[in-house]
């Protein structure tokens, strides 16, 4: 009885530390977007200067606590390279990625 006690604590402990994991990844992870992040620049605790890429177009934005402000656009460098596409992903994540959803549904 022990055994089995300590085998669903284990278990409940598991699927506790996924489910977190899960809600803590950032979204990025998934093929992106319009809007592609270059670089940024932390200037305090709260402050940064980041830069974005949309449409061949790099904007520098200052982000601070609450507010996004827009401060500078020019063209993306013609002399960089293209971000490379996401990697594939292996066969069992592919194959767990279709085992999960299914399980949540029931």
């Amino acid at each position: 009885m022990q055994g089995v006690l300590a085998l669903l604590i284990v278990l409940a402990l598991l699927l506790a530390f996924l489910w977190l994991l899960r809600r803590l990844t950032p979204g990025q992870a998934a093929v992106q977007g319009v809007v592609r992040v270059v670089g940024g620049v932390m200037l305090g605790a709260r402050e940064r200067l980041v830069v974005v890429e949309v449409a061949d177009q790099w904007l520098l934005l200052g982000v601070a606590a609450g507010r996004v402000d827009h401060l500078y656009t020019m063209p993306r460098p013609a002399d960089l390279p293209r971000a490379p596409s996401p990697p594939q992903p292996s066969p069992f994540a592919a194959r767990l990625a279709e085992l999960l959803p299914r399980r949540d549904r029931g």
